[in-house]
């Protein structure tokens, strides 16, 4: 008798631990999404970062020469020096 009642208590503690492992917080499922989310994350920062440096980059150049000022007047807004003439070529289409 003692050992079915044994033999049904470690049973029991064998399912309680099964039962976490598989469906509770710290579950095999829920780690492994928790590790794809990371590695998401993980992505999305180095990207971020890479254009973190990009702009620190550029307003480093904005604030100590005029070259980057002068560029981008030319390219975003057609600004051009005094004594200069503008041509812009456009290629026929087809």
């Amino acid at each position: 008798m003692r050992s079915r009642l044994l033999l049904v208590i470690l049973l029991a503690l064998l399912a309680a631990l099964q039962a976490q492992l598989w469906l509770g917080r710290g579950s095999i499922p829920r780690v492994t999404a928790m590790k794809s989310e990371l590695n998401e994350r993980k992505t999305a920062n180095a990207q971020a970062g890479e254009a973190n440096e990009r702009l620190a980059s550029e307003v480093h150049d904005l604030k100590e020469g005029l070259d980057m000022v002068e560029e981008k007047a030319r390219s975003e807004l057609g600004m051009v020096k005094q004594g200069e003439i503008y041509v812009q070529y456009t290629p026929p289409t087809r």
